[in-house]
């Protein structure tokens, strides 16, 4: 019996179009960097990002890494971030709210979870007009626990929020393989990646999700 479906944000339910791993992609490269936006995506994708930062530092095999700090670059990208978010146009993927109003319809607990702190996501959802109690039932951020992900604690913070005890009981949705990961670790019954937004089809599988979908309305179709 699915209890609670955690969601990534950025990349799963919400287009942003990647403005996060551009704007720290940008940061990074100011440094002294080139890192291609494939490469930040492929190593800090999914990430608490001052950890993203020195994940994907770490990817380049050269002496340069230990050159440079990771927290002048966390600090010039939060900064950025901030700016770029200002005039920042966001919106859900196709049918996101329709999904999760049949998923509330069934008793589905919905939480969204993030590798970005809780005031940027509030951020994110504010442009939306995304209320909690109405839209979602809970936003769990990499600031709310102690570790993020691939760690398990988001999800675990979750299922105390709504009282499951059954990580059995509980779905993982996202776009990246960290998103996969974190659902693993978790014990999750079913984690499901989605190809909207930071890995491919072909990345994705790499981490064996349990399906892998195009679109969060196929969801359903896995599910019920």
């Amino acid at each position: 019996m699915i209890q609670l479906i955690v969601f990534d944000m950025a990349g799963t339910t919400i287009n942003e179009n990647n403005v996060v791993y551009k704007t720290l992609q940008k940061s990074i490269n100011k440094f002294g960097y080139n890192f291609s936006l494939e490469e930040v995506l492929l190593h800090g994708a999914g990430k608490e990002k001052h950890q993203a930062i020195k994940d994907i530092i770490a990817s380049q095999p050269s002496t340069k890494k230990n050159e440079v700090e990771s927290l002048p670059i966390f600090n010039d990208f939060s900064e950025l971030l901030k700016i770029t978010y200002q005039n920042l146009e966001v919106a859900t993927f196709p049918e996101t709210e329709l999904v999760f109003k049949k998923l509330k319809e069934r008793g589905v607990k919905i939480a969204l979870n993030t590798g970005y702190n809780r005031k940027t996501a509030l951020q994110l959802l504010n442009k939306l007009n995304w209320k909690e109690g109405n839209q979602y039932d809970a936003l769990i951020t990499a600031s709310d626990v102690e570790k993020g992900r691939p760690e398990a604690d988001m999800i675990y913070k979750a299922m105390e929020l709504f009282h499951i005890s059954e990580a059995r009981n509980v779905v993982k949705v996202g776009d990246s393989i960290i998103d996969i990961q974190e659902g693993k670790n978790a014990i999750c019954g079913i984690t499901i990646g989605v190809t909207t937004g930071a890995h491919t089809k072909e990345q994705l599988k790499s981490v064996n999700p349990t399906f892998i979908i195009d679109s969060l309305p196929e969801l359903l179709q896995k599910l019920f």
